[in-house]
């Protein structure tokens, strides 16, 4: 079983969403990570679009699961992916490669925007941060 867990977006501390602060601050913090992609500012969230090929990085923190099922299905609700109807579901769990700040490869869950970005801005740089969100 995977036991890390990409986070990009709004679940970084300092401030994630009150609702879902207690499980997060329960993650052990890695490190610094960053995976191949892009990253769209979708306004009240950023929205990951994996691509291999890519240019540019989606940076984020690699963080410890514990052996706790009900993690990911909590997190899974938060994210809007229900993995009996992952095809409408906002964003799905995939398998990525993250690599730390330090060159190590790490397999990882990440949440995928799982629709069309449309017009939506890219973030320049692959980060995320809550003061740029209106």
């Amino acid at each position: 079983m995977i036991k890390y867990l990409f986070l990009y977006g709004t679940l970084i501390e300092p401030e994630p969403p009150e609702e879902i602060t207690p499980l997060v601050k329960r993650l052990p913090r890695i490190g610094t990570a960053s995976i191949p992609g892009r990253l769209y500012d979708l306004g009240d969230y950023p929205g990951a679009v994996v691509d291999a090929s890519a240019n540019t990085s989606i940076h984020g923190e690699l963080v410890e699961l514990p052996e706790d099922e009900t993690v990911l299905d909590s997190l899974d609700k938060y994210e809007e992916f229900d993995p009996d109807n992952p095809k409408q579901s906002l964003f799905v769990r995939r398998k990525v490669n993250a690599r730390l700040v330090n060159g190590e490869n790490v397999d990882a869950w990440m949440y995928v925007y799982n629709k069309q970005p449309g017009d939506a801005p890219i973030i320049p740089g692959g980060t995320y941060s809550k003061s740029r969100v209106a």
